[in-house]
């Protein structure tokens, strides 16, 4: 595998320069476009490269992080797939007609990103040599490892001032408030993600809660203030407490009370507000009334029985719900903005459809991230140790153990016609 891969090497890597130099070359269009190029229509040349990496950024880079991650045997394709076909879109980007687009921070990244690509395109095919395993090889690991991680970061901040880009937002009027919304939107969104990775690894949520609601707080504090005297009003970008569950709840209250300039604006604050609520109601519940696993203790849990303790998933159901909550949350606010919603506006689109359209997002972006969650745990490394028995029982030598797909406690013996099963008792001998 090693010498083929140092004999593509080389031939490959020219060209993929000679697909990329073009980029790289490609002048940004500043400040002289005309109205008819601002206004012209978006051809298709550009809706494929949205289309294109929206799918390989949104999907394909993800599942082959998690892949990677896992240690699956189909990190290496499905990654290359991704590097190969982000290329072509990169390209596309470039390539396009019709519409025309001022310089913008999209563009800037779009030209940049190709740093990051090519070190963990390099660090990737470096790996596959397995050469320097004792010297350069362990830090060439760890870097590919982190650069990873980033990813989907990366992924999202680009596709974010992409939107942005098309939509022609955030201009030097908004770009305050487009930062708080996008910045606190997103911070919801991962807000959301990481509860729901605590799903599966288990985790002290408390402590994720504390740093997320003080660093919201911060941000939102300095972001939210549009220039001038500080008003009363700031007061409800500020507002903090340290309980989790209720600053949740009471920041959503603020937020349902929220007024706006526009109707429809008010409209949208508000359902962001009762979502925030139910996420904060979905997160006290789950602290107040599911116990932990390792802290539910009956009479049942003796020597002499098999009851069964508590079940792991128990509380899973509020903790998805918050987590889903949460996301949503940030979605809604992250689409809450006075250009977002003025363009919403003329288009005569009422606030359910624009909140039920959000809803529809947040819930297709909770799929991806359990259907990420999921192949991790059952991929690559993992997969083996998922088929495993699992001991359900045991104690003083005796255990009773099976496969996970069958009962928890025992399968039943099929019984013959006519015979009755003989009852034994579990317990302490007795002498007659």
């Amino acid at each position: 595998m090693a010498g083929d891969l140092s004999l593509w090497t080389p031939l490959l890597l020219p060209l993929v320069f000679t697909w990329i130099v073009p980029v790289l070359a490609h002048e940004h269009h500043g400040a002289d476009l005309t109205e008819e190029e601002l206004h012209a229509p978006v051809d298709a040349i550009l809706w494929i490269h949205i289309a294109l990496q929206a799918i390989v950024w949104g999907l394909i880079f993800p599942v082959g992080m998690v892949l990677g991650l896992a240690r699956s045997k189909w990190h290496v394709p499905v990654q290359s797939l991704a590097f190969a076909l982000t290329f072509g879109g990169i390209i596309l980007g470039h390539a396009h007609g019709g519409r025309k687009f001022p310089s913008s921070i999209h563009s800037h990244i779009g030209s940049w990103i190709l740093v990051p690509i090519f070190a963990q395109l390099g660090l990737g095919i470096y790996l596959k040599l397995h050469i320097h395993e004792r010297t350069i090889r362990p830090y060439a690991v760890r870097a590919h490892g982190i650069l990873g991680r980033l990813w989907p970061i990366l992924g999202w901040t680009q596709g974010l001032f992409g939107v942005i880009t098309l939509r022609g937002f955030c201009g030097e009027v908004g770009a305050g408030q487009c930062a708080a919304h996008y910045i606190m939107g997103s911070g919801f969104i991962a807000y959301g993600i990481i509860m729901a990775l605590l799903l599966a690894v288990g985790d002290n949520w408390e402590w994720w809660d504390s740093w997320v609601i003080m660093l919201w707080g911060i941000v939102n504090t300095f972001t939210e203030h549009h220039g001038g005297e500080w008003s009363v009003k700031d007061m409800q970008h500020t507002y903090r407490n340290v309980v989790p569950g209720v600053i949740i709840i009471l920041t959503g209250w603020a937020m349902s009370d929220h007024a706006q300039a526009l109707m429809l604006s008010t409209k949208v604050h508000s359902m962001f507000g009762y979502s925030l609520m139910l996420a904060g109601f979905a997160r006290i519940i789950e602290v107040c009334f599911v116990p932990l696993p390792h802290l539910h203790w009956t009479d049942n849990d003796s020597e002499h029985t098999l009851a069964p303790p508590a079940p792991k998933d128990a509380g899973i159901s509020t903790k998805i719900n918050a987590a889903l909550l949460l996301v949503a949350s940030g979605l809604l606010f992250m689409s809450a903005t006075d250009e977002e919603l003025n363009a919403v506006h003329e288009e005569g689109m009422d606030h359910v459809t624009y909140v039920l359209s959000m809803y529809s997002i947040a819930f297709l972006f909770y799929l991806l991230t359990v259907f990420l969650l999921h192949l991790y745990s059952t991929s690559g490394r993992n997969a083996l140790s998922a088929q495993q028995p699992s001991v359900v029982f045991s104690a003083e030598g005796i255990e009773l153990s099976g496969p996970t797909d069958a009962s928890k406690w025992y399968a039943p013996l099929a019984r013959e016609e006519g015979r009755s099963a003989a009852v034994h008792v579990l317990g302490e001998d007795e002498d007659d």
